[in-house]
């Protein structure tokens, strides 16, 4: 037996000799407390969430759940901070859906790689986006919006609050599948955007019932489509894109995952994934996220893997088309 056979063997025994090892450790997992890092200022809608998730995460690992808010910097500043953190998943990280579907076609360098530094464990919620006009609006459906886009091109116009976020992607998603050709006006808030609906400086916005139901409640504008393949439940008198005479199959989402580091053994991604799931289908964690326009998605990994590469295709089409970039 050579030298080099018998380090070969001795190896594989090492290995073997650990594998028992580190299955104990995942099953004890978490032994000590987690932090989840967000890019999310305190109080945001997604923060709000993940904080009552925090808490229930925290009665059922009997450890410390500590969420630690970095906001700012396109999440960049919460993102380097997870970099340099633990790499056993007692640091995760709330993304949300441009960092890993956006971003990488709008900015020519990333401080992150969307594939090789996160494991995307499970989404958080989802909520779907509402096409706003005024309420003295002549648009009566989205097949209006279109019409009028395409006989008058340029002419009309929408708005959001910064160049590639899901409602300009949406929209622009929106001209893409009719062919046509539309005014993007920013505004520096969310506040200012749907205010501009409401006066009628816009045409039309996509928005939530987070950020345009406020207006929408008080009569200001109006929801003439939802952007889903079926109707909202809160909502169900207003039809969905396609029925508006809109495109078919036009849906918009926002969302945000729980991400942990590339490589995070599968039996401790499976535990995460499992304990969030059990209580992202509490009662009060669904009331809660009524409040918001949210609404629980779950699906396995391989599902949601899936997912972020459909999405992520849709987008870098929508990009490119747009020319679109924050360079």
């Amino acid at each position: 037996m050579t030298s080099i056979t018998r380090r070969a063997i001795g190896l594989g025994l090492l290995v073997a000799g650990l594998a028992p090892a580190l299955a104990v450790a995942a099953d004890d997992w978490p032994a000590k407390p987690v932090r989840i890092i967000t890019p999310f200022p305190a109080g945001a809608g997604p923060e709000a969430v993940l904080r009552v998730l925090a808490e229930k995460l925290q009665k059922k690992w009997g450890q410390p759940v500590i969420v630690e808010n970095r906001p700012g910097g396109n999440g960049f500043i919460a993102i380097d901070a997870f970099k340099r953190g633990a790499t056993d998943g007692y640091d995760l990280i709330q993304l949300d859906n441009v960092h890993l579907v956006a971003y990488p076609y709008l900015f020519k360098k990333l401080p992150y790689d969307p594939v090789k530094d996160f494991e995307p464990i499970t989404p958080l919620f989802r909520t779907y986006f509402f096409v706003g006009v005024p309420s003295t609006s002549k648009f009566r459906t989205v097949g209006d919006i279109v019409a009028e886009a395409k006989a008058h091109p340029g002419a009309l116009n929408y708005g959001s609050w910064s160049v590639g976020n899901p409602v300009h992607l949406g929209s622009a998603l929106l001209e893409s599948m009719t062919n046509t050709q539309m005014q993007h006006v920013i505004y520096k808030e969310t506040s200012m955007l749907y205010t501009g609906v409401a006066t009628g400086e816009l045409d039309f916005a996509l928005g939530s019932l987070a950020t345009a139901g406020p207006m929408q409640r008080m009569g200001r504008i109006k929801f003439i489509a939802v952007a889903g393949q079926k109707r909202h439940p809160a909502f169900p008198d207003v039809p969905t894109v396609s029925e508006s005479g809109g495109p078919a199959g036009y849906e918009v989402t926002g969302w945000t995952t729980v991400a942990a580091p590339k490589g995070l053994p599968k039996n401790v991604a499976d535990k995460i994934q499992r304990d969030i799931e059990a209580a992202l289908a509490e009662p009060d964690i669904k009331e809660r996220y009524a409040t918001f326009g949210y609404e629980t998605f779950p699906v396995t990994r391989a599902q949601f893997t899936s997912f972020i590469a459909s999405e992520s295709t849709k987008y870098a089409d929508v990009i490119k088309r747009a020319k679109a970039s924050l360079d």
